[in-house]
């Protein structure tokens, strides 16, 4: 209806009509209109004007309706048929503008004489254009003259110096801009940004409707002055210099229509944006809560009255549904204050919908919903057509993106059938069935469908696909196999599958191993396709066996994939970097021993001074050596940890960072706490002022000294406990023996029933002890709590004396109670 009285507005001024039909007609290239549809289209509306206005709808009234919407039918055909022409030379000559440098420089070496390559050849295909405008109309000859000018100036450049020649219409663009004086005009490079999206869709106009919205935003934030018939000159002057073979008055006439209907809309639309958002901003600044409440509640209420089977779609509670409107709204001003990042994040949330099947026919019912009620809550037209407008680019965007990415894939996966995935992918050629599972681009966005089929739990789905991709299939020439495009989609597949769907690992490594079908004396070829499992696209190494071992499950880690991967990765690279960094931990274990178990018992009374000085030498390897490198470690990690911010609350409460969660590691750290408590306790350290005097074993490096004698009891037990931690490190030296690794796995399982096994017996003790110590008795070896828990500690440890038995015999609720115990 806005296009009808856009038609009988000008319908008083010829030239003004024939503008709007254009543009108009522009509009509905994408759509076939013939002659009897136009009839059906005029004799409804006439139809409709009758029944509603009656008898004031005259004859006259009625045979000039009939006659213009016969004009606009009429000319829309025209425009239909005429302007397919020129579009297909917009296609093919654009084409040829972006095409690689190959044609360039062969139309550079028809044209240059000596040699002088592309830039001679530019400076030809100038002074061909401008013959060719002399020949057509005067208003374009000064453009043409610019066009020369440039290729000259080009041609004049690389006699000095060697210019790279411009090869694309964007480089072209901006050489020519410079020549011809525009170089400082920026607001060139934002046309010119959106200018491809805008070529490749000139036959629909929708898209075209759009990208001009869009860019009318964009040029809204530039100040300073537009003149949009400097870039068609630009425009022109490159075309020419590119499609130097082909162009004619033809293409001439067809990229002047193009850009006259480019300029029509976006001058349309210049200088309202501006206003349009500052009356927008103030009406949602002047919302109180109640109005915001209001139109939270109204936008949903009127929306489903306008498409009740909308409510099936909005299930989500009050609160979510609050927040939706709530961003709407914030969206319909970010629209005029970013609009290209705007477009980036709808071009997602479009993608988003397409995963959750999302119908396009509801987003008009919204967005008309919407638009009444502001209508209620305002009286400012400007902020009123704002919001629609906003509203409705963006519901554009949504359903040409929901449109482009809706896939047969996708709507495969929304049913989450292994069969109806099948039969979708079956139509696709063997060398696209994997860009078609792992990729949907709408855009800059893209989406996975494999990950959007984890996402949204639809894993019968996923698992198909995944099969699909690593299935090996062939034709006369190539073999496809999806395993490097899954790979160089995801590189992270494992990660994600050990998170989120750990069912499919199975069906994932199962893909990559190949078998023979013919045996040869009993075996078969098998081939292990483990590549990016050990390396990932960058050259760098593969995390994937960290992932499945974080995933803890034993069946994925004895599958043979990741046998045969672990095992390379152990004997050809791990081993020896392991080896050598536990060799100097076995290094300064041994140091330790000597320091705290050899040197001191070496001689039987006081130490010599020999002995004192590789003691202090050790302990001084160990403090600086050992500790410090514990130290380090434990600084790199915590760092790590804090700029990841992987913490876990300890109690729920207490952060803790992620990396003492691994038993290795907290065991370093309690290490390094030992040691540091060791190195303040340490005898030669309080003796450095005090080695000489009168006192067994003076001399340097003493231990002996009256002032150590407070700490050496400390020091020992720490000394002890330090011991124990050093030996119990290195455990994971098992590893180099499968037998010995199994039976440490064993024990650590035994260590956990063990422990709940002693839990269990200190509650028994515990239990009974008080138990008895509350009988009227004469057993003093149950006289307390104390004393009965220690006796039955010894009967279950077998520790009892034998002797004993026969006194607890003389009472015998005690030896019922003891009895019970036992058993």
């Amino acid at each position: 209806m806005n296009g009808l009285n856009s038609i009988i507005s000008a319908a008083s001024s010829p030239s003004a009509l024939k503008v709007q039909v254009e543009t108009l007609g522009f509009q509905h290239l994408d759509l076939e209109v013939t002659v009897p549809r136009v009839v059906i289209f005029r004799d409804a509306i006439v139809d409709l004007f009758d029944m509603e206005m009656g008898a004031r709808f005259t004859s006259k009234a009625k045979l000039g309706f009939i006659a213009i919407l016969n004009y606009v039918g009429g000319a829309y055909i025209y425009i239909r048929r005429e302007y397919a022409g020129r579009i297909k030379i917009i296609n093919s000559s654009w084409r040829t503008a972006n095409n690689k440098a190959a044609d360039f420089m062969d139309a550079g070496e028809e044209a240059a004489a000596e040699g002088e390559g592309g830039e001679a050849a530019e400076g030809e295909e100038g002074k061909e254009a401008a013959a060719e405008e002399k020949k057509e109309e005067e208003a374009a000859a000064n453009t043409d003259n610019a066009a020369k000018a440039s290729g000259s100036g080009e041609a004049g450049t690389n006699k000095n110096s060697a210019m790279k020649v411009p090869t694309t219409f964007n480089e072209m663009f901006m050489f020519n801009g410079a020549v011809m004086g525009f170089g400082s005009s920026v607001w060139m490079n934002l046309i010119l940004e959106q200018f491809d999206n805008m070529v490749m869709n000139v036959a629909n106009s929708y898209r075209l409707q759009e990208e001009c919205d869009v860019l009318s935003l964009v040029l809204a934030k530039y100040k300073g002055t537009i003149n949009l018939g400097e870039f068609k000159a630009v425009m022109l002057a490159s075309l020419r210099s590119l499609v130097p073979k082909d162009w004619d008055s033809n293409h001439e006439v067809a990229w002047g229509w193009l850009w006259e209907n480019v300029e029509r809309m976006l001058k349309n639309l210049m200088g309202k944006p501006s206003v349009q958002e500052k009356a927008l901003e103030r009406l949602i600044m002047s919302l109180t809560d109640d109005a915001v409440n209001y139109l939270r509640r109204e936008v949903y209420k009127r929306f489903f009255a306008l498409a009740p089977a909308g409510q099936d779609y909005f299930k989500q509670s009050t609160t979510r549904l609050y927040w939706i409107a709530d961003k709407i709204v914030e969206m319909t001003i970010e629209m005029f204050r970013e609009p290209k990042k705007m477009v980036e994040d709808i071009s997602a949330l479009g993608l988003r919908h397409v995963g959750y099947a999302i119908p396009t026919e509801f987003f008009a019912p919204f967005v008309s919903g919407a638009v009444e009620v502001v209508r209620t809550m305002t009286t400012d037209e400007n902020a009123e057509d704002a919001f629609r407008w906003s509203l409705t680019l963006i519901s554009k965007i949504l359903v040409r993106t929901i449109l482009e990415g809706s896939t047969i894939v996708m709507k495969a996966i929304n049913t989450n059938q292994e069969k109806a995935l099948k039969k979708a992918i079956s139509v696709s050629p063997r060398g696209k069935r994997a860009l078609e599972l792992l990729n949907i681009t709408v855009g800059t966005q893209s989406i996975s469908p494999l990950y959007w089929s984890i996402e949204s739990g639809s894993l019968n789905t996923a698992k198909a696909m995944i099969e699909d991709l690593l299935t090996i299939r062939a034709d006369r020439d190539n073999y496809y196999y999806g395993c490097d495009d899954l790979f160089g989609r995801h590189p992270d597949i494992i990660q994600r599958l050990t998170a989120d769907a750990s069912q499919l690992l199975p069906s994932l490594l199962d893909g990559l191993i190949w078998r023979s079908r013919v045996a040869t004396n009993g075996q078969r070829r098998v081939n292990y396709y483990v590549k990016h499992l050990i390396q990932d696209t960058e050259g760098n190494f593969n995390q994937a066996l960290e992932w499945l071992v974080d995933g803890k499950d034993p069946k994925i880690i004895c599958h043979p994939v990741v046998v045969l991967f672990s095992d390379m990765i152990w004997s050809r690279l791990a081993n020896r970097f392991f080896l050598l960094g536990r060799l100097y931990f076995v290094f300064t274990l041994m140091v330790f021993i000597t320091s705290q178990s050899i040197l001191q018992h070496l001689s039987n009374g006081s130490e010599t001074e020999g002995e004192r000085i590789a003691t202090f030498i050790c302990r001084l390897v160990i403090y600086i050596g050992s500790m410090g490198q514990l130290f380090y470690n434990q600084v790199r990690h915590l760092i790590a940890d804090c700029k990841e911010k992987t913490f876990v609350k300890l109690g729920g409460i207490i952060p803790f960072p992620m990396y003492l969660t691994d038993a290795p590691n907290f065991g370093s750290l309690c290490l390094l706490v030992s040691l540091m408590l060791l190195c303040t306790q340490e005898p030669i350290f309080w003796c450095l002022n005090h080695m000489e005097g009168d006192f067994g074993g003076s001399g340097i490096f003493t231990q002996n000294c009256p002032e150590a004698e407070s700490h050496k009891e400390a020091y020992a037990t720490i000394s002890m406990i330090c011991m124990l931690l050093y030996w119990a490190l290195l455990i994971d030296l098992t590893i180099f023996s499968m037998r010995i690794s199994a039976f440490s796995l064993v024990c650590g399982r035994v260590l956990s029933e063990l422990g709940i096994f002693l839990g269990a017996l200190a509650f028994l003790v515990i239990t009974f002890a008080s138990s008895i110590s509350a009988l009227n008795h004469s057993q003093k070896d149950f006289a307390g709590i104390a004393k009965g828990a220690l006796s039955l500690l010894e009967i279950a440890l077998g520790m009892f004396p034998t002797e004993n038995f026969g006194t607890i015999q003389e009472e015998m609720v005690v030896l019922a109670v003891v009895s019970l115990f036992i058993i």
